[in-house]
């Protein structure tokens, strides 16, 4: 099968799917649900629904009941809309992208909170030791060259 009719097929499944839970299925285990995307094989025999429910875990269990039991309906619809010999299987499955997503939001404020925290500690904080430790004053230039000489002195050689 073509892979851009494969895509055009799973996208109208989308949004008949969307459709009939917006409007003719009306389990009141149903949440608030949207269908994230829709993908199917190649030989167009099965159709993979991701979905997403906003609310707690007791919302998105009834509402995979739900769709469990309206699955026959909606692939009723779905053949009727898409015009095809043999409709495609649809499996259900929720999408976990929305939740890791919300979790790396979570990470990342943690990590700018922490970053504003270590910014807010060096505000004040001056380097240990010279701007230029290899930096020398004429002062100290002088005193090098001394100790130098002392030490070349001790060692039995002198350098000049």
């Amino acid at each position: 099968m073509d892979a851009a009719r494969a895509r055009k097929l799973a996208d109208r499944i989308q949004q008949v799917v969307a459709e009939m839970l917006e409007r003719r299925i009306k389990d009141p285990r149903l949440g608030f649900v949207t269908v994230t995307d829709t993908r199917i094989t190649a030989d167009l025999s099965d159709a993979t629904v991701f979905y997403t429910v906003f609310g707690s875990e007791a919302d998105r269990s009834g509402t995979a009941a739900a769709l469990e039991s309206a699955k026959g309906i909606i692939r009723s619809e779905v053949g009727r809309q898409t015009g095809l010999r043999h409709t495609p299987t649809l499996n259900f499955v929720h999408d976990p992208l929305p939740d890791s997503a919300r979790h790396l939001d979570d990470l990342l404020a943690v990590a700018k909170a922490r970053d504003a925290e270590i910014a807010k500690r060096a505000e004040g904080a001056q380097f240990a030791g010279d701007a230029d430790p290899y930096r020398f004053d004429d002062e100290l230039d002088g005193e090098a060259d001394e100790d130098e000489d002392e030490i070349s002195d001790r060692a039995g050689h002198r350098t000049t």
